[in-house]
């Protein structure tokens, strides 16, 4: 059974284009494959911020931690474990100040766990979380791809660096950006985010099909 975590984090609700098309690939790929959908909205239950009761409590035993602590490391823990049993990841982030919204972040703060999601057993970093399939989203008002803005883009580099960093290096992206240089500009990029996942869409459809058809025993 294939479980697919969908992560949403824009504070835009039904306006977020990133939204929008995470969703649009997470329910594709459910209605392909089955299994189950679990949508985790950071917006409307955002994941604290971490603070040194986190820091300092991960590093103990649970029977050495103080309420606070337990608490702290019980909440992050939920959410790696909701990550650690998704077979397919889908995240959808728009554009703030340059980079990835603050939900966004401090999820990525609390399931980057060492020991848990990364490693550096064999001296050097090792992300945990292989085997699995991201599908990542990114919006943007402005063109951060190629042009004069492609250093400022500390969204895209970033989450993509990140994920890799935890193991989740088998990626696809999405970009949706120049929304706000005009209509003409805004429809084009809408246009071309649809049929980015159309095509994204029929390729799973196609590798998952000839999956069923050979599996590798």
């Amino acid at each position: 059974m294939c479980n697919i975590l969908l992560i949403t984090s824009s504070p835009r609700g039904s306006e977020s284009l990133s939204t929008r098309f995470a969703t649009q690939i997470a329910r594709g790929l459910k209605a392909q494959r089955g299994g189950s959908l679990t949508v985790r909205d950071l917006v409307a239950s955002p994941p604290p911020h971490i603070t040194q009761d986190y820091t300092e409590g991960r590093t103990k035993s649970p029977d050495s931690r103080t309420p606070a602590q337990n608490t702290a490391v019980e909440r992050a823990g939920e959410l790696v474990d909701e990550l650690c049993a998704a077979d397919i990841i889908v995240i959808g982030s728009g554009m703030m100040n340059f980079g990835p919204s603050s939900q966004l972040k401090a999820w990525i703060d609390n399931i980057t766990w060492p020991g848990l999601t990364f490693s550096y057993a064999t001296g050097a970093p090792q992300g945990l979380l292989t085997g699995r399939k991201l599908y990542l989203v990114t919006a943007a008002g402005g063109v951060f791809s190629q042009g004069d803005y492609a250093a400022f883009d500390f969204q895209t580099r970033y989450l993509l660096h990140i994920l890799g960093f935890i193991g989740l290096t088998d990626a696809e992206l999405v970009r949706i950006e120049g929304t706000v240089l005009g209509a003409e500009s805004a429809q084009a990029a809408v246009a071309s985010a649809e049929a980015a996942v159309e095509s994204l869409l029929a390729r799973a459809a196609q590798s998952y099909g000839s999956f069923r058809n050979h599996p590798v025993l």
